[in-house]
């Protein structure tokens, strides 16, 4: 007989979605757009016949039904994780897993894979997208990680548990060579900003911590910095942005800086799982990944 239950990508979406409170956190963790994530929760709850979630300010929190529900999924996870895990490593399979944001993939990491594999050629990179590489690690560390990258000091600018260091990041204003930007003093202004979904905050930070103040009459989000940088790059406003993530375009000339850089020194950090011995592969790739760093800086 048949089992009687929901598509796998639903309950991902809701595990994702009740663990991180908000969809688009969810959707960055499991590489998906807002929309879909959205649209396989409002599924798996036609299924169900009842809601599972209420809103809580700009988010989401689980109701009562939700809640018990959660536990059981999250349980149910745990379990195919761990064994999954088990699987794998009776492979005797040289492998590291991490956990980073989609920006950082895309624009940084996936680019230059290629080097690593070339001189690991017996390591494997499993990579997980995260909300939690951009937010300082706060979010539940999965088992199966063997750590979590995180960049944006913004958002957290202090590091809790155990981490490495790798490099340094830097925080400044981009937007197209034309783009109408207007800076007196201390005073800055535009017409509209760009910001990632749920990190308006990044802006109050980098203010403090530099002196300016910022006006701008509108604001638009995505769910990505990436995007944030080719929002900025297409003339659609000012993006405040890691300068890693928009070096090609400011090297091409579709982005200009607008303000000094925010620097934090180590500030691009490995988060370890606490008591979590790192394996031989996953030692490997750090290395790789701070030479790398050293060499990009020089």
């Amino acid at each position: 007989m048949a089992r009687n239950l929901p598509p796998l990508s639903y309950l991902k979406a809701f595990e994702a979605t009740a663990r991180l409170g908000s969809v688009t956190r969810a959707a960055d963790e499991l590489g998906r757009t807002h929309g879909a994530v959205s649209k396989q929760l409002q599924l798996l709850q036609e299924q169900l016949g009842i809601p599972v979630f209420e809103k809580s300010g700009t988010g989401l929190r689980l109701n009562e039904d939700g809640a018990a529900f959660f536990a059981t999924v999250s349980r149910a996870f745990d379990l195919l994780e761990e064994r999954y895990q088990e699987l794998k490593a009776s492979r005797n399979e040289a492998s590291v897993h991490i956990a980073c944001s989609a920006t950082f993939a895309m624009v940084w990491l996936v680019p230059r894979l290629a080097e690593f594999y070339s001189l690991h050629p017996d390591i494997r990179v499993q990579l997980s997208m995260s909300s939690s590489a951009r937010d300082g690690g706060t979010n539940r560390a999965r088992d199966g990680v063997d750590f979590t990258l995180s960049w944006d000091r913004l958002a957290r600018p202090l590091v809790k548990g155990e981490f490495v260091p790798l490099a340094s990041v830097s925080f400044g204003l981009v937007s197209a060579p034309d783009y109408p930007f207007r800076a007196e003093g201390a005073e800055i202004s535009f017409p509209t900003r760009i910001s990632p979904d749920d990190m308006s905050a990044q802006w109050t930070s980098w203010q403090a911590a530099t002196g300016h103040r910022v006006s701008a009459q509108s604001e638009l989000y995505f769910p990505h910095m990436h995007l944030c940088v080719s929002a900025a790059a297409t003339g659609l406003g000012v993006a405040l942005v890691e300068r890693r993530f928009a070096l090609n375009e400011l090297k091409s000339g579709k982005l200009v800086e607008r303000s000094r850089f925010l620097k934090y020194e180590d500030g691009f950090v490995a988060m370890m799982k606490p008591g979590r011995t790192l394996s031989p592969a996953a030692s490997h790739f750090l290395d790789w990944l701070r030479s790398a760093f050293v060499r990009e800086a020089a």
